[in-house]
């Protein structure tokens, strides 16, 4: 997602620790298709329908303008009453057709998808802000997807579903004539990263794992502290003969000094015993040099991190050039009308074998990057994101 960060950073600046670097250089990847069974693998942001900063910044800008705590509030309200109207505009149920048609042309074995949203709404509870009761189910991402995947015939199932950043605020819009509450609310999302793997083919998962980042963003809002928790995800897998782990993460978009911390906690517990196969939207693009003012650290500095000494290798890079792999992003509604808007490259596809090499890829392409990946009755896009599809030999 795409984030206006200044206000977040300064609120948040407390979580943020020192990240030490390691110093060993990655190994080169191998060019050519090694022998073995090849491996396709997909990243997928499916965006969580409207931009989330915009209810905790107005929030923040209230508290910075010292207005009172009832004022704050309905900052905070009717900002989220904005953002969830555009979650429905941003329609899901026509999104996630989209996205099934992509998995079932890809073909993946294995798809790591970020920002599985799952919207939920409860009775308007003014005494009660900021606390995780909401219950109504009103988009379930998850659910919403495997369902078009089941009416195309496709066979995936859901093998690690990592729950993140779960969060609450009052909602009501304010008729301007009469002073009323407009669709009050309390509105509650929970954000979710996912496996999922083809069970058509052979796969089969041998364990899994799971585990939330230290290094979080968490702002306090009206008086209570909003935690927006990252993380990420594995399973072993085996495929004929083939072993590995896949992983699957989403690392902080406000901040590259948090991302970093992020990126550096996953290569800790990374295995060194075998091959990792990494997919993630990791909001860190390779060619950007430049620092937010409240960073310490480049953008590009957890994929440097990586690729350096997390002994990582771009699998992209051994496909097809940088500037042919751009995946964000678009506008918040979604509607854009050309693709100019994808001109950077976020989501990626690393990985390394237990001896530091890359792998092998023989196959791979950019999806819903296209003006005819949109949906013709509505003109909306998969996602804000395109996602990377790679076929990989040499695990």
């Amino acid at each position: 997602m795409r984030l206006s960060v200044s206000r977040l950073l300064t609120a948040a600046a407390s979580v943020l620790l020192a990240v030490p670097l390691l110093a060993a250089p990655a190994t080169a990847a191998p060019k050519g298709n090694p022998p073995g069974k090849p491996v396709t693998v997909m990243t997928r942001n499916l965006y969580l329908g409207a931009n989330i900063n915009r209810p905790v910044e107005a929030a923040l800008v209230a508290q910075a303008q010292g207005k009172t705590l009832p004022e704050i509030v309905a900052a905070l309200a009717t900002a989220t009453h904005v953002t969830r109207g555009i979650v429905d505009e941003t329609d899901f149920g026509v999104r996630a057709g989209l996205l099934a048609d992509e998995i079932v042309a890809a073909a993946p074995d294995l798809v790591g998808l970020q920002e599985v949203a799952l919207w939920r709404s409860g009775p308007l509870q003014l005494d009660r802000v900021g606390e995780l009761d909401a219950q109504t189910v009103d988009y379930d991402f998850l659910q919403m997807l495997l369902d078009e995947l089941a009416a195309r015939g496709a066979s995936y199932a859901a093998v690690s579903v990592g729950d993140r950043a779960d969060v609450e605020a009052p909602s009501f819009g304010i008729n301007p004539s009469t002073g009323a509450l407009v669709q009050p609310r309390d509105v509650r999302l929970t954000m979710r990263d996912v496996i999922l793997a083809r069970t058509d083919n052979g796969l089969r998962v041998t364990g899994e794992g799971d585990r939330v980042f230290a290094h979080n963003l968490a702002v306090t809002v009206a008086g209570k502290q909003m935690r927006f928790d990252r993380g990420f995800q594995w399973v072993d897998v085996r495929l004929g003969a083939e072993r590995f782990r896949f992983v699957n993460s989403h690392f902080e978009a406000f901040s590259s000094d948090l991302a970093l911390a992020q990126a550096s906690e996953l290569v800790g517990a990374l295995p060194d015993d075998r091959t990792v196969v990494f997919v993630c939207d990791c909001n860190t693009d390779p060619l950007n040099g430049s620092t937010k003012p409240t960073d310490t650290v480049p953008h590009n500095a957890p994929y440097d991190l990586l690729v350096g000494a997390g002994g990582l290798t771009d699998q992209w890079l051994e496909w097809a050039p940088a500037s042919e792999g751009w995946t964000s992003g678009l506008s918040e509604r979604v509607k854009d009308t050309s693709a100019a808007r994808f001109d950077h490259r976020i989501d990626l596809v690393l990985a390394r074998t237990a001896s530091g090499d890359g792998l092998g890829v023989d196959r791979g392409q950019v999806v819903g990057d296209q003006l005819s990946d949109r949906d013709p009755a509505t003109g909306l896009w998969p996602s804000d994101h395109a996602g990377v599809v790679l076929r990989l030999r040499g695990l």
